[in-house]
């Protein structure tokens, strides 16, 4: 019996309930941990490599059964969760495909199978070419209810350039995917072991992704909040605290985390171990 088709293993599970890599990937299984641990991340499920083959060959009966726990009315994002996915040797970031702003069994159906079809991309083949990975990418997902976010980012808890022993914010206004994609210069901080801030660089945020009407939509961004700093000392705080809140979780001190702020809530959207190649 091939991966994703553990005997008794469920091909849709609250992330909480994810614990195999094989089965579920490494992101799931790092959120299921975080949600264990009692860290802020979004509702979700995590569908099996077996359960998103079955959706890319046209079975329906998964989409209907996800769509069903997460509510016919959710708006969520669709992200890989490949076998090998975010490790501490692989990452994929950016090779494999993330969609958002979907709803309804078509959307969600679509969404998992353009997710599964990014296993195979030219990006993707190449990279597990460079590290020396299989061929053939054994591809879950992750299905989470989507944070509309006033503010969104990534932080490293080790300098991801120079190695050094700080943490690294880099954010911008709206969904974190204009940060990651390179679509905006973002605001970058840098704070030490200690939480103290130890300096900040302004953007050019002058574009951010939001949710409307039409699913996700590049919006203008006021001339006034362009240049200005988007995350304040409360923020940065809150986002330390995270920081020690995952050493806790996953015993280590080194992560790749993207987080979300929706006016004052804040989330954890993903870990990954800081990756080597």
């Amino acid at each position: 019996m091939g991966r994703g088709a553990t005997k008794g293993m469920s091909a849709i599970v609250p992330l909480a309930e994810a614990l195999d890599p094989g089965d579920y990937g490494g992101k799931a299984v790092q959120l299921g941990v975080a949600i264990r641990c009692g860290l802020p991340v979004p509702p979700g499920c995590a569908v099996s490599v077996a359960g998103v083959a079955a959706i890319a060959a046209g079975d329906g009966n998964p989409v209907a059964e996800l769509v069903s726990l997460l509510g016919a009315d959710a708006v969520v994002a669709v992200r890989s969760s490949a076998v090998g996915e975010d490790s501490g040797v692989a990452s994929f970031a950016g090779a494999h495909l993330s969609v958002l702003g979907v709803r309804g069994i078509d959307g969600v159906a679509g969404a998992v199978r353009d997710v599964h079809a990014s296993g195979q991309a030219a990006g993707a083949l190449a990279y597990r070419d460079r590290m020396a990975l299989a061929e053939a990418a054994d591809m879950a997902v992750v299905v989470q209810c989507l944070v509309d976010a006033t503010v969104a980012g990534v932080m490293f808890t080790r300098n991801p350039v120079s190695g050094a022993d700080e943490l690294v914010i880099e954010a911008s206004w709206g969904l974190g995917e204009a940060v990651v994609s390179g679509l905006v210069t973002p605001d970058h901080f840098v704070l030490d072991r200690g939480g103290n801030l130890r300096g900040s660089q302004p953007g050019e945020k002058d574009v951010a992704l939001h949710y409307g009407p039409w699913g996700v939509q590049e919006q203008p961004v006021p001339a006034d909040l362009v240049e200005r700093l988007c995350l304040d000392a409360a923020e940065l705080g809150r986002l330390y605290r995270l920081a020690l809140s995952c050493d806790t979780a996953f015993g280590s001190r080194e992560h790749d985390i993207e987080f979300a702020f929706c006016g004052a809530a804040l989330s954890l959207l993903q870990r990954r171990p800081i990756t080597r190649g």
